[in-house]
């Protein structure tokens, strides 16, 4: 979705309550001055939704090409409903940022598809520092507060939809 004329902290339709939940977020040390706005703005999010902080557990990885791996260990190695990766990619001057791009977005939706579990695209990826900021708290909102709603939406679908087939959700086997 375009952020040009779009708030990403204004949500459409309401957030469910995510009193109940269990978030993963896995958030990228490089470029921590915008990645760090972007985990305020999810931790916000979570918490006006009722999300208690002991629902809430964050890690770190070194940089956004690893927020995919981060996330599977969250799937793997813990008992979270979804996980929110979030990440900044700035484009230089090489096609490092294409390569980083594509690689975790195909590493996220693989992850969810295989692990049947959400995984919020926090992402950032963008032309310069300055769309950074205007994407982290900036004026165009905060792609951490969306990409929490958007955990919190998916988490609630899976748990609608378990509730209507009278079937409880599996980690696939991904060996």
């Amino acid at each position: 979705m375009s952020t040009k004329n779009k708030n990403l902290s204004v949500f459409e339709t309401p957030v469910p309550s995510a009193t109940n939940m269990r978030f993963g977020i896995v958030v990228s040390e490089w470029n921590y001055d915008i990645t760090g706005a972007l985990l305020a703005g999810a931790m916000k999010t979570l918490r006006e939704a009722g999300c208690p902080d002991q629902n809430i557990h964050v890690h770190y990885v070194p940089g956004s090409f690893e927020l995919p791996l981060g996330a599977q260990f969250f799937a793997e190695y813990t008992d979270v409903d979804a996980v929110i990766a979030l990440g900044c990619v700035i484009r230089g001057d090489t096609p490092h940022f294409d390569y980083v791009c594509s690689g975790v977005t195909q590493g996220i939706t693989q992850l969810q598809l295989n692990w049947n579990m959400p995984v919020a695209f926090g992402l950032l990826t963008v032309e310069n520092k300055q769309q950074a900021l205007d994407r982290a708290g900036g004026i165009h909102g905060n792609k951490g507060d969306e990409a929490a709603a958007a955990a919190i939406k998916m988490v609630n679908m899976q748990q609608e939809m378990e509730s209507m087939s009278g079937t409880t959700k599996t980690k696939r086997d991904v060996n």
